[in-house]
């Protein structure tokens, strides 16, 4: 689909690869920050992979919730693919130029990980609510009809917008290839674009409203219900309804600062900033989700704690024994 415009400049030429600015001469601490980004990675696939094997393989983990972690830990594990390997050649390198094909294909991976992340969450604020304020008819509430449809959701919308927004994004004609980050995102690439580009800003603008504003309410909406029910409900109630919720809360505020930075970044002027901080601000919403999660559930939730710690000490005692 090419967008025509009467704005459209003459003198723009097809560009097939972007610079990104964002990387500053890290000297000899380059090794330093390559070992200690891998380790980083490893680190997610290791604790990610752990996780959803455990949820996978123990049927009495089939349940809803763990249903909706499985994805959540699965969406951490393709939204990281979509960055780390990439940063860790680029940091390696003295020359950082990403091929256009490329670049869109980052913008696609890591906007459609942080829409299936807000929306999984979504499912998993409804879960919580009909566990606590509907506990007699959770069963039948929370059936696997049910669920697999708010599992699969958040992956099919999620991919399917993205996959319409990059249509239009690749589409635009750039009068420049220069982006002042350490990857690529959509906003950066319209803002190159040589003419007008209010079609794909309503896109947005709609797509925005459906697919987080809407969620955030509903989720706040939840929330109000469970409070609620806390605030008249026992003692009893209220603890367990903390220690139901406080992981969910944990990686929705989590994932909420993320998304809060990634703003800033992308639309506010942070030269001002030391170069450092910038691109830990623009890092963090593909860092510390995916490392965060699994940390927090598989110490929290007593069920999959319990598995893990039993899996790693067979393991460690079958190499124990072999050596």
């Amino acid at each position: 689909m090419q967008v025509q415009s009467p704005f459209r400049q003459h003198n723009s030429t097809p560009v097939s690869s972007f610079v990104l600015t964002a990387y500053f001469n890290l000297g000899s601490l380059r090794w330093l920050f390559f070992w200690a980004l891998l380790l980083l990675y490893l680190l997610m696939i290791f604790s990610n992979v752990l996780l959803v094997c455990v949820i996978a393989l123990n049927r009495s983990l089939h349940e809803p919730m763990y249903m909706f972690l499985c994805s959540l830990f699965i969406n951490e594990l393709y939204g990281s693919a979509a960055l780390f390997p990439f940063l860790l050649v680029h940091i390696l390198r003295d020359v950082h130029i990403v091929p256009a094909a490329f670049c869109f294909f980052q913008v696609y991976a890591w906007h459609g990980y942080a829409l299936i992340e807000h929306i999984t969450l979504t499912g998993m604020s409804y879960d919580r609510y009909v566990a606590i304020c509907h506990p007699l008819h959770y069963r039948t509430r929370m059936t696997r009809n049910r669920t697999a449809p708010l599992t699969l959701f958040p992956w099919t919308c999620g991919l399917l917008i993205q996959g319409i927004m990059i249509g239009l994004s690749s589409s635009l004609e750039h009068c420049g290839n220069v982006i002042d980050k350490v990857y690529c995102d959509n906003y950066s690439l319209v803002k190159l674009a040589c003419y007008d580009t209010t079609i794909l800003n309503i896109y947005g603008i709609v797509a925005t409203s459906f697919l987080v504003v809407y969620p955030f309410l509903v989720i706040l909406y939840m929330y109000l219900r469970i409070l609620k029910v806390c605030w008249g409900g026992e003692r009893r109630t209220r603890q367990k309804a903390a220690n139901t919720c406080a992981p969910h809360l944990a990686s929705l505020l989590n994932f909420t600062v993320a998304a809060f930075f990634e703003v800033l970044q992308s639309r506010f002027d942070m030269s001002h900033l030391p170069n450092m901080l910038r691109v830990f601000l623009s890092l963090y919403f593909l860092l510390c989700p995916p490392l965060f999660n699994p940390l927090i559930y598989g110490l929290v939730l007593t069920n999959i704690r319990l598995i893990c710690r039993g899996l790693l000490l067979r393991v460690f005692r079958r190499g124990k024994s072999d050596s």
